[in-house]
């Protein structure tokens, strides 16, 4: 995400909306980083009363399914944006990012914006060794990343976040979904 927000500063693009980034804290204990962000600053999922700043965001992404190249996004069963992420992701087929799938995946920051209805996606990655060798274990290091990959999934990112910023209209959203008590 950084070397997203890098890319876009050197090319001096000034995009309409706010590009924000974000590091979480305890997504493997639940998530909680950005839960309690978008509870705070969006809706509570318990009464889905909603925050005015949940009407301004436009669109979150996320990338989380360790160092392997972006083969495409997960629509959280958002068809709305399908047209939209399918031609945003034409110019990076050669690079082989071509799926937009409308299917769900779990286990990442996307969810708790998914949660109150924003849109909120999550990059669809090669998994190299992640969930069988390194995910969790003294083996995810640095030295285990793929320079490539990275600056690929750099670009799109970057890509992404820009064409978001510069819609006119802010990405498409399904229904709101019903408040969650907590038990």
């Amino acid at each position: 995400m950084m070397e997203a927000m890098r890319i876009l500063k050197a090319t001096g693009v000034k995009p309409r909306r706010t590009i924000r980034i974000a590091l979480w804290g305890e997504e493997e204990q639940g998530l909680h980083g950005s839960r309690n962000y978008v509870k705070n600053h969006f809706a509570d999922p318990a009464t889905m009363k909603l925050l005015p700043d949940h009407e301004k965001l436009a669109g979150y992404f996320n990338l989380d399914n360790g160092g392997g190249k972006i083969r495409g996004i997960y629509l959280q069963g958002n068809e709305g944006v399908a047209p939209i992420f399918d031609a945003w992701l034409k110019p990076f087929a050669d690079m082989g990012a071509t799926t937009v799938t409308p299917r769900n995946t779990g286990g990442t920051d996307h969810l708790a914006f998914d949660a109150v209805g924003l849109p909120g996606f999550q990059f669809v990655q090669d998994g190299l060794d992640y969930n069988t060798r390194t995910h969790h274990t003294n083996q995810d290091t640095f030295d285990r990343l793929q320079a490539d990959d990275l600056k690929q999934a750099s670009v799109i990112v970057a890509s992404f976040v820009y064409h978001t910023a510069m819609r006119d209209q802010k990405l498409p959203r399904k229904p709101l979904p019903a408040a969650v008590p907590k038990s």
